[in-house]
């Protein structure tokens, strides 16, 4: 086996509540799709049995979830950890919006 075949990657998943006004608006969805750009691990938002892909603001926006809304964020890969940290940060600060 190479050592690509034999190295594992990490799966964080984490469970979260939209808590700004707007929830995940257009401001907020580029936020978070910039964000989890930056970021290696392949990265994915749940809701509703709907799965987008984290980095992508049209996929978000689909998810049309408004505050008090729960979504499951899930990166995988070798910052995956950093990854949903990052983003449960983003979504606690409510996006810095006031």
């Amino acid at each position: 086996m190479s050592e690509l075949e034999t190295s594992e990657s990490t799966r964080v998943v984490k469970n979260l509540m939209i808590k700004n006004e707007l929830g995940l608006h257009a401001r907020a969805a580029s936020s978070l799709a910039n964000l989890a750009s930056k970021f290696q691990s392949e990265i994915f938002i749940f809701k509703d049995g709907i799965e987008v892909n984290g980095k992508s603001i049209m996929g978000i926006l689909m998810l049309a979830a408004p505050k008090g809304s729960m979504i499951k964020v899930s990166a995988e890969g070798d910052d995956a950890d950093e990854a949903v940290k990052a983003i449960e940060d983003l979504v606690k600060r409510r996006f810095y919006e006031k």
